[in-house]
């Protein structure tokens, strides 16, 4: 098939033909804001790539393209799809020791809990990012509980309860 494509294009449907289920994602991050909705827009108009359930896949004609065919896995031509995605359970976020987040999280299960100015002075954070992962990292995705309190000093300690 003779399609004039640009370097682009090209690049991304030669990407897409050598992953196994043939999705444009993710495309080159130098591609970004219209250019990106411009070589989308213009393989989805040659037909060399579909919509499908939200994801850019190529299609027979995008892989003839750059001379290439859609390949099958053995494995994957007789199982279900529905039955396949349940193997997958996901996993709970596990703390790396000896990571900041690590130190606050230690700081914080001391009896008497942590500072902002000690987990600061422990990670090298400013107090804005220190309180960002104490709210985004430890209280949401690692399930946290978090009690603050105001010490005889007036000085709020953070702990985990």
């Amino acid at each position: 098939m003779n399609v004039k494509l640009t370097a682009t294009q090209t690049t991304v449907i030669k990407t897409a033909a050598n992953r196994p289920d043939g999705n444009i994602e993710p495309l080159p991050a130098t591609l970004r804001g219209g250019a990106r909705a411009k070589v989308v827009d213009g393989l989805l108009a040659r037909g060399l790539i579909a919509d499908a359930d939200g994801h850019h896949l190529l299609t027979d004609a995008g892989y003839a393209a750059v001379g290439k065919r859609r390949s099958i896995a053995k494995d994957v031509q007789n199982v279900d799809a529905p039955d396949a995605i349940q193997q997958f359970e996901p996993t709970s976020p596990t703390i790396r020791p000896g990571t900041k987040l690590a130190s606050i999280i230690d700081a914080m299960r001391n009896p008497g809990g942590a500072t902002i100015a000690q987990m600061m002075a422990g990670t090298g954070w400013q107090a804005h990012t220190v309180r960002g992962a104490i709210s985004g990292m430890v209280r949401k995705r690692f399930g946290f509980e978090v009690v603050t309190e105001k010490g005889a000093d007036g000085l709020r300690a953070y702990r985990i309860a």
